[in-house]
């Protein structure tokens, strides 16, 4: 029998998204939905598109990228609009990437290391603090040899061409404040910084401010979150026009219509609707204080967040006990079965109806431990 598949088909271990279970009802937090629906605009953007989808969409998404531009004060072309921020994260690793190796913590987003295998990229897991926070000092080029000689890697050590940051990072919902940002580009002017602000909207500070003055930084967010709109898949990045321009020729060489009519015009009118958005993202705070103060009250260790979930560990349950527990009883939550996270569950921000019975379910197992 002829085998058609190549080596990377069969060698690369793909992302594995958070369950989407349709067996039972769920209380769903292990996916960082919002859990509000989107603004009332958006159906109202998307209804005047129903009858024009014979048509192709504008391949610029100069609507969207008009809205964007004015939004964060910076030009059209700083701007580039991807099928979420996913897209972007994705074409980031051949327009700036392959030539050398791209660095990022060892606890972070675990579609970078995926999206490297794919695009056959090296990459570099930097280590973080004990506290599970950024170090950004250890982001220099006497440090990424240092930690790669103590690394398993057995590979030879090329150049770090990029350097890839979430923040708030993700699991942990630790945000690097400001100038922290700027250190680390100033540390790496010779390399492409990418900063994924997936959350920033929950109360961390964008770098999108930093844009004007180094031309080494792309900042990449998305419409999933904040705008509650992850059924729609709508992200943006903005940096240096010769940054947009490589991210053009990328997208250009898989598909020029990355974007559909509805999410053009579904995403526009949600970015517009800013009362909308500041009430929502407001209740999301105070949902994730709330549910922070009564799990401490449980004797949880929850990790200081500024996103829309919290990353959680106890000191007398595991955490993947407490993961099937939860979802025995309809409550879905995120549990990473890797090393030095393996006891933390990371726990989305919902409702207060939903955290309400998070947090009763919880009492109720603990009493049975």
């Amino acid at each position: 029998m002829i085998d058609y598949l190549t080596k990377l088909v069969k060698e690369i271990e793909p992302y594995v998204p958070g369950e989407q279970r349709a067996d039972r009802k769920y209380i769903k937090l292990n996916t960082n939905e919002n859990p509000f629906p989107p603004s009332p605009r958006v159906k109202e953007g998307i209804y005047t598109e129903l009858d024009r989808l014979r048509l192709y969409p504008d391949p610029e998404c100069n609507l969207l990228k008009s809205a964007v531009s004015k939004e964060y004060n910076v030009g059209m072309e700083n701007v580039f609009i991807g099928n979420g921020s996913d897209e972007i994260l994705a074409f980031a690793f051949p327009a700036f990437f392959n030539d050398g190796m791209v660095a990022f913590p060892n606890i972070t987003y675990s579609f970078y290391p995926v999206f490297a295998n794919l695009f056959q990229t090296k990459f570099l897991e930097m280590p973080l603090n004990d506290d599970f926070s950024i170090d950004v000092n250890s982001y220099s080029d006497e440090n990424y040899r240092r930690i790669h000689r103590k690394s398993e890697n057995k590979e030879e050590f090329q150049r770090i061409s990029g350097i890839l940051i979430s923040n708030p990072n993700a699991p942990t919902g630790i945000a690097l404040k400001l100038q922290d940002i700027e250190k680390l580009i100033q540390n790496n002017q010779d390399k492409l910084v990418l900063i994924d602000e997936a959350y920033i909207d929950f109360g961390g500070e964008t770098a999108v401010s930093l844009v004007k003055k180094y031309k080494n930084l792309l900042v990449v967010m998305t419409f999933s979150k904040s705008r509650s709109l992850a059924g729609l898949r709508v992200g943006f990045a903005i940096g240096d026009v010769e940054l947009i321009d490589a991210l053009n020729k990328i997208k250009n060489s898989f598909n020029s219509y990355t974007l559909d009519r509805l999410a053009i015009a579904g995403a526009t009118a949600a970015l517009l609707d800013k009362e909308y958005f500041a009430k929502t993202r407001h209740k999301i705070i105070s949902n994730r204080e709330k549910l922070t103060n009564e799990l401490i009250k449980l004797d949880f260790n929850v990790i200081p967040s500024q996103a829309n979930f919290i990353f959680v560990s106890h000191e007398r349950i595991k955490a993947g006990d407490l993961f099937q527990k939860l979802r025995e009883e309809g409550v879905l939550v995120r549990y990473f079965d890797k090393p030095l996270i393996d006891n933390y569950l990371r726990i989305t921000i919902g409702t207060v109806e939903d955290l309400h019975t998070l947090v009763q379910k919880i009492k109720e197992i603990i009493l049975n431990v």
